[in-house]
């Protein structure tokens, strides 16, 4: 009788214990849910830096410091800019967006994708001086976010989707087509500059040395003193008027 006592006893321990360890095991799933929820600047063991959460605009600012205008929205992990209402659209207030952080040597991964006709890029290195430099563009290289198809600048060389904006020319064509997701890699290194778009290196090329300011004397760019001399500065998002969602956006620092 005692020994069926005590087994008894026992197994209503081990019972509990099981019981316990049940509810630990979902609350630490309820935990890791909550920690694995992507959250900007947050970075992982490899240093990467999550630049958006996936819902709120954390961590970005409008380009000359304002907050971010209500016509960037976030939905389904993605930022976006939306333009489906003109009046709507000049009323929430766009512009372009950048960083709260500047980044100097860094390895940028993203994904982009437009709508029909539309058009934006992404800005790295940009300095922010809204006094000596009115947009964005006028001082950070442009990786080019477009509609090759529909879009008058995926007619001209140097502005179609993947190009190194009015500079350089991808050599290979790897976008996909409107409405689907591009994968972006914007790496640069001591001046050693590789775009990436769908996992290839369409353009590579080194900054600031002769061959690089000779690129930029025969370039729209010529009229803004200073554009792409900046070594470090900030990550930018366009506004062009149109339609466009970005995501899964993370850095490296090198």
């Amino acid at each position: 009788m005692i020994k069926l006592l005590a087994g008894g006893i026992l197994l209503l321990v081990v019972i509990s214990c099981n019981n316990d360890s049940d509810n630990k095991e979902g609350g630490s799933d309820t935990l890791k849910s909550k920690t694995d929820a992507t959250t900007t600047n947050q970075q992982d063991s490899d240093g990467w830096q999550t630049l958006f959460d996936g819902q709120t605009t954390k961590g970005w600012h409008k380009y000359g410091r304002a907050p971010v205008g209500a016509a960037w929205k976030t939905a389904d992990g993605a930022i976006y800019l939306d333009t489906s209402s003109k009046k709507d659209w000049q009323t929430a207030n766009g512009g372009d967006i950048v960083t709260d952080e500047e980044f100097e040597n860094f390895d940028l991964k993203l994904e982009w994708k437009i709508s029909p006709a539309g058009n934006s890029g992404i800005i790295f290195s940009v300095h922010e001086d809204s006094v000596k430099f009115k947009h964005s563009f006028e001082s950070g290289p442009e990786m080019q976010v477009v509609d090759n198809e529909r879009h008058p600048d995926g007619k001209l060389v140097k502005h179609q989707a993947g190009d190194l904006y009015d500079l350089i020319s991808c050599s290979k064509k790897t976008v996909k087509p409107v409405g689907e997701w591009n994968e972006v890699e914007i790496k640069l290194d001591q001046g050693k500059l590789d775009l990436y778009l769908n996992g290839e290196n369409v353009v590579s090329t080194m900054m600031w040395d002769e061959n690089w300011n000779k690129m930029i004397a025969g370039s729209k760019f010529k009229q803004w003193p200073g554009f792409g001399t900046f070594k470090k500065g900030r990550i930018c998002l366009q506004d062009h008027g149109n339609m466009v969602w970005f995501r899964n956006i993370r850095i490296k620092r090198l």
